[in-house]
């Protein structure tokens, strides 16, 4: 498998370009705005967003100055809602760092969230980047529409398969997907294009998640156990929702007992896994998600062959064959 410097390599210098970019495009005059930005700057992850928002552009005609815009305009409005989401999650930590609700609490957090998504209008209306706000605001409006649905579920914890793929497909697919229509619309101000590579990443983000729920049924390093954190939560992931499709009435009423009242006992959740696995579901859920992968090829093979096709499909297998 391709590493990640060498998937980024046909936008290497592009990537470190917008770095300082992205820098530029919180700045405040306030200093505790710019302190907290700052080390929003400084925690950032792999830049797999922006790799998409980059790739696409360069399959679809090359980067330009709008391409810069738009993966600031997707990193801006989504660190807002991850910033929000902490609040709402009253999460202490993101990717090891502490979160910003832990270090400047909740009411500097919901400000630094609304402050990051008007940055992230301003610099789309200001430069009349229309399409491309219309694409990342409507990913925003999706994510949580999903994350609402899934809430909604889980309560009840009716999720069928057809739910379960349309909540992921809001929830995640879709800020991949804006990434890549926004990559490409930078390129070639071509609506049908943009659609087509944004087709292409709502593929790969349903592969993703999926990917992503299977290792809620992984051993973890420290434990040698599953982490069942999906079920402590109520989520009703792909490979526990074959497991409910695929079990008797009176079976379905004791597994749906255990998520809803035994949650966080060990023992019960492990056995639970344990039967998730046995029935076929992890099984299931990897094979519909590499069909989900499948079909992003086969959209990313109408395009031309180029070093930065090439790449893309790189970063698809990586992001599906990745083992954290």
């Amino acid at each position: 498998m391709a590493s990640l410097d060498q998937i980024k390599e046909p936008v290497k210098q592009h990537i470190v370009e917008f770095e300082k970019y992205f820098r530029g495009s919180m700045k405040s005059s306030v200093p505790l705005l710019d302190r907290i930005t700052r080390y929003i700057v400084k925690r950032k992850g792999k830049q797999m967003r922006p790799l998409f928002v980059f790739l696409a552009a360069e399959i679809s005609g090359g980067v330009n100055d709008s391409t810069y815009r738009g993966a600031s305009l997707v990193e801006l409005l989504h660190t807002a809602t991850l910033v929000h989401d902490d609040v709402v999650d009253d999460s202490n930590e993101r990717r090891g760092f502490f979160s910003i609700n832990a270090l400047w609490k909740n009411k500097i957090s919901v400000l630094i969230g609304d402050y990051l998504l008007s940055r992230g209008l301003l610099l789309s209306l200001e430069n009349d980047d229309f399409e491309m706000l219309k694409i990342v605001s409507n990913a925003v409006k999706e994510m949580s529409e999903g994350e609402l649905l899934q809430i909604e579920k889980a309560r009840r914890l009716d999720i069928q398969e057809d739910v379960y793929y349309e909540i992921i497909r809001k929830k995640t697919a879709s800020l991949i997907a804006s990434c890549c229509a926004c990559g490409s619309f930078s390129a070639a101000g071509d609506a049908k294009l943009s659609e087509q590579m944004r087709l292409f990443g709502e593929k790969v983000g349903m592969a993703f998640q999926i990917k992503d729920d299977l290792f809620d049924y992984q051993k973890a390093n420290n434990t040698g156990k599953p982490s069942g954190i999906d079920i402590r939560d109520k989520k009703m992931t792909l490979p526990l929702i074959y497991l409910l499709n695929n079990s008797g009435e009176r079976d379905k009423r004791r597994i749906k007992n255990i998520i809803k009242n035994h949650n966080t006992d060990i023992e019960k959740v492990s056995a639970l896994i344990r039967e998730v696995s046995e029935s076929g579901g992890i099984d299931y859920a990897k094979k519909k998600m590499l069909e989900f992968r499948e079909e992003a090829f086969g959209i990313l093979n109408t395009f031309d062959d180029s070093p930065a096709r090439r790449s893309m499909a790189n970063l698809v297998s990586f992001t599906t064959d990745r083992d954290k």
